[in-house]
């Protein structure tokens, strides 16, 4: 028992330990061991014998052989068609077509509807000259398939290269009684065309009417001579797809077609009845090829009609994909006005005016009221129709929202317009009209304007006290006023409309009108007035331009007190400005009072402007940006006037300091040059002893 337990402990295997169990550095994937296997698989497959047969009976034994390899094949499988094949053709290399024959029928009983294995059959059938097998196979081939062309195709061609041309007609005919595609079509034709038979290739049945085959059709018409025969096709084709399903490749094809016919009066008509149907977009190659037309066969004014038109077509394709493109809408009629008549150039007017902008907000009209402007003008100066002009006019002032908005530009247009027809009533009306409903500034100066011209003064008042009553604050309004009644030589209606401007409580430009006051009273040479005003006008307001022009007017009096009131008027203007917040006003006041007593001043009176005059001092200051944050020193110049000094200590304290710095400079510069000078008398003492001893060694 010991012995053979020994035994069996030595018989167990030991497993082997794996020591080091760490990834190898290249890494193998399954894929790539199977794959390199299947390539060394393929490497070492031998090559297949060499087999040699010496007597019929080896040739039985490889028949029977490779038959039941085929056949245990087939077995296995069936429905691949491919084994079949292989097994036919190898029947039909030994030249047993009656064998081969029989593997296609068994082959067709297991799948009749295999397109290859019916052309295999057949081909099989002519290539060993089986002709009635061949046309008994494509027979039952277009019978059971009749929608594969292939085997129609074949069977055709097989009966013509056969000469059978009856047959091979006869074929067609049973194919088109299928109504296969086109190209079946061209195939028959060409077969009647082979063989001159025109007129039955014109009588076969168009079964796809397409813009292609139409052309086909007139194409060949024309080549065989009938020319007449061939616009008929053409005018059939046209009529036939109608303006619903029109093709531009039709109309360049007829145009053609009359331009090799030297027709080109129908080449143009063709053209243009082709651009007013096709849609604009598929209208490219048309207007390509009618440019080319007018550029070779038409004179300048027919090319410019064939652009006139490609742009026409534009326009209405922007102005349909946007109406309220009033941008493209003016382009449009700048086009239609040089090149069409006036019923053409209204209607494409109506189309633009018709879309009215869909907001009524002013900014959204400025541009759609230019439509109108322009109709206007157009009815105008291009028809000469007034009535048509004026009926424009009143349809658009009728259109716009006045309570809203309003243009007084159409107003002032409606207006003018009324005037050159010499009907000053309707002018009058529509003026009126427009400041009831809308007064505006632009309004009310044409008006005046009108009236001027017009020479009537009366109305004219009533108009300016109306604009006055509408904008009391318009000081140009004022001054136009004023400076009527001064033309009229009522000084006094002058100065009362003047009087009644600066009494109002609000202006827009107060400074324009007392000065346009103050050069009325000067112009009217009462000095006393103008005195007044300046009085009245500094009460109102210190500004240091008023003290210069007032001091200037008192120069330009021709007076011998007139320089000693100019000083007079300066001082004051001194006087009045010292707590002037503004130090550049006060600069200003004193540098031209410097230029006054410059031209006209004694010496000393120049010296005292001068002692006024401030110093320009540079400091700093800080800083502070929009968050509050400090944002650092900025400089900036100050002026410091001698009673500005004089009253701050710290401007003493500042200005001897200065004078300390300066003499400490002085003193510095002195000291330097005296130790300089030292320097050099010592140098130069040492340089004469130098050579005094050298004149005692030689």
């Amino acid at each position: 028992i010991m012995a053979s337990t020994a035994a069996g402990k030595q018989r167990i295997p030991k497993v082997a330990k794996v020591k080091n169990k760490a990834p190898a550095e290249v890494q193998i994937t399954a894929e790539q061991l199977l794959r390199e296997a299947k390539e060394r698989e393929l490497e070492l497959l031998p090559p297949p014998p060499k087999q040699k047969i010496t007597d019929a009976e080896e040739l039985n034994d490889y028949k029977l052989k490779k038959r039941k390899g085929f056949e245990d094949n087939i077995r296995k499988n069936r429905t691949v068609i491919s084994n079949w094949i292989k097994y036919a053709q190898w029947e039909e290399s030994l030249k047993e077509v009656q064998r081969a024959r029989s593997i296609y029928e068994r082959a067709l009983d297991v799948d009749h509807r295999n397109i290859t294995l019916w052309l295999k059959y057949a081909e099989m059938e002519m290539k060993n000259r089986q002709v009635n097998h061949a046309r008994n196979i494509w027979d039952r081939a277009i019978t059971i398939l009749p929608r594969v062309n292939q085997f129609w195709y074949k069977y055709t061609y097989m009966e013509e290269m056969l000469g059978n041309i009856a047959g091979c007609r006869q074929v067609f005919e049973r194919w088109m009684e299928w109504e296969p595609e086109e190209q079946a079509w061209h195939s028959y034709i060409n077969f009647e065309l082979r063989y001159k038979e025109v007129d039955k290739s014109r009588t076969l049945v168009m079964v796809h009417p397409e813009v292609k085959n139409w052309i086909k059709y007139a194409n060949f018409e024309e080549k065989h001579g009938y020319i007449a025969l061939a616009r008929k096709v053409f005018e059939r084709a046209v009529e036939f797809f109608g303006e619903e399903h029109i093709s531009e490749n039709l109309y360049v094809a007829f145009s053609r077609f009359e331009e090799k016919q030297k027709e080109f009066e129908r080449v143009r008509i063709i053209y243009k009845y082709a651009l007013d149907r096709v849609p604009k977009q598929q209208a490219q190659e048309l207007f390509k090829n009618y440019t080319v037309f007018e550029k070779r066969f038409g004179d300048r004014r027919g090319i410019e009609d064939v652009i006139v038109s490609k742009r026409r077509f534009q326009y209405e394709e922007e102005v349909k994909a946007n109406p309220h493109n009033y941008d493209a809408w003016f382009d449009y009629l700048r086009l239609v006005e040089s090149d069409t008549d006036a019923d053409t150039v209204r209607e494409v007017y109506e189309r633009a005016i018709a879309n009215t902008p869909p907001i009524q907000e002013k900014r959204h009209w400025r541009r759609y009221i230019y439509l109108w402007i322009n109709y206007a003008l157009y009815e105008e100066l291009e028809v000469k129709d007034p009535e048509r002009t004026r009926q424009v006019y009143q349809a658009c002032l009728e259109l716009i929202p006045h309570k809203k908005f309003t243009f007084a530009k159409i107003w002032l247009l409606y207006a003018q317009f009324e005037i050159r027809q010499k009907n000053l009533q309707n002018a009058r009306r529509g003026l009126g009209t427009a400041i009831g409903k809308c007064p505006k500034n632009k309004v009310f100066k044409g008006y005046i304007e009108l009236e001027l011209q017009l020479r009537e003064f009366d109305r004219c008042r009533k108009l300016y006290e109306k604009y006055l009553e509408f904008s009391p604050e318009n000081c140009t309004t004022w001054i136009k006023f004023a400076e009527l009644e001064t033309i009229l030589g009522d000084s006094d209606r002058a100065r009362a409309i003047f009087e009644l401007a600066i009494g109002q409580p609000r202006l827009d430009m107060p400074e324009v009108l007392w000065k346009s006051y103050i050069d009325f009273e000067i112009e009217q040479e009462e000095y006393e007035n103008t005195r007044g005003l300046y009085k009245r006008l500094l009460q109102r307001t210190q500004h240091v331009k008023v003290w210069i022009s007032y001091g200037q007017f008192e120069l330009s009096i021709d007076s011998d007190d007139r320089i000693q009131r100019c000083r007079q008027i300066y001082e004051e203007a001194n006087k009045s400005m010292q707590g002037c917040e503004e130090k550049e006003e006060r600069l200003m006041l004193l540098e031209s009072w410097r230029e006054f007593e410059d031209e006209f001043g004694s010496l000393a009176n120049k010296e005292r402007v001068r002692k006024l005059l401030p110093e320009k001092v540079k400091k700093r200051r800080k800083i502070t940006a929009e968050d509050g944050s400090d944002a650092g020193w900025e400089e900036y110049y100050d002026y410091i006037f001698p009673e500005d000094a004089a009253n701050q200590p710290n401007l003493k304290l500042l200005a001897m300091a200065k004078m300390w710095k300066k003499q400490q400079q002085e003193d510095e510069e002195e000291q330097e040059e005296e130790e300089q000078q030292i320097v050099v008398e010592e140098s130069e003492g040492i340089i004469s002893q130098t050579f005094a001893e050298l004149s005692c060694y030689l």
